[in-house]
């Protein structure tokens, strides 16, 4: 089990975040801290996995709990989930090793995306004390470094990869429903990186009608 401590003043955020744990497999919430003091606490006293990390609190920011976090437990992830987003924050961020930087209000497909991505980068890590594959090993850095710069709200580096690596494998063209169910996804997410990839030229689409005589979009690899 992922162990679990939400770091946010706002007790409603908190519930809602709450509630997205709860729909997860695999995750175990230890405790909510409403504030910079109750969190550090928390960490003294529990075993910690991984804490999703508000950064305006009343008594410290969340970003000035970094340093403090990495030399006393350096064993533990971080999920930002913010409004913040100046700049220094997120340069701060990256600086500490932030797995994700989240900005609120978060939905909860998001919300699933960065906790399986997150949940797969402990598997590969737990998965003996031998040598990491290549393979794995590109996997392991790309969680933690944007392949693309600038990309829109909801749309992620490695998942974005993912669709294109399917588009190309399939030259007869996919619909994002296709799409969804290949990459594990609802098809509403697959239509946004689709649509995306057709936004910046790296895919077509194309209406074509399905059995029974309705028009549905299907998506090509531009090469």
């Amino acid at each position: 089990m992922i162990k679990i401590i939400i770091a946010e003043d706002d007790y409603r955020i908190a519930q809602i975040h709450e509630a997205f744990i709860e729909r997860i497999d695999g995750l175990d919430l230890v405790g909510k801290a409403k504030n910079a003091e109750e969190t550090i606490e928390m960490l003294n006293m529990h075993e910690v996995d991984l804490i999703l990390l508000d950064i305006y609190m009343p008594d410290r920011l969340g970003t000035d709990l970094l340093h403090q976090i990495r030399s006393d437990y350096p064993g533990v992830d971080i999920i930002m989930i913010t409004a913040a987003k100046e700049k220094p924050f997120i340069r701060k961020a990256m600086e500490y090793g932030v797995f994700r930087y989240l900005i609120k209000p978060l939905q909860l497909e998001e919300f699933t995306e960065a906790i399986e991505e997150y949940k797969k980068f402990k598997e590969i890590l737990n998965e003996d004390e031998g040598e990491i594959e290549a393979g794995h090993l590109q996997k392991l850095f790309s969680y933690n470094l944007k392949e693309e710069k600038n990309l829109p709200t909801g749309i992620d580096s490695i998942t974005l990869g993912k669709v294109v690596e399917l588009i190309e494998m399939r030259p007869e063209g996919l619909t994002s429903e296709q799409v969804g169910s290949e990459m594990g996804a609802s098809r509403t997410t697959a239509r946004r990186y689709l649509e995306y990839l057709v936004g910046t030229g790296k895919a077509r689409a194309e209406s074509v009608y399905g059995i029974v005589g309705r028009p549905e979009r299907k998506y090509f690899h531009s090469k």
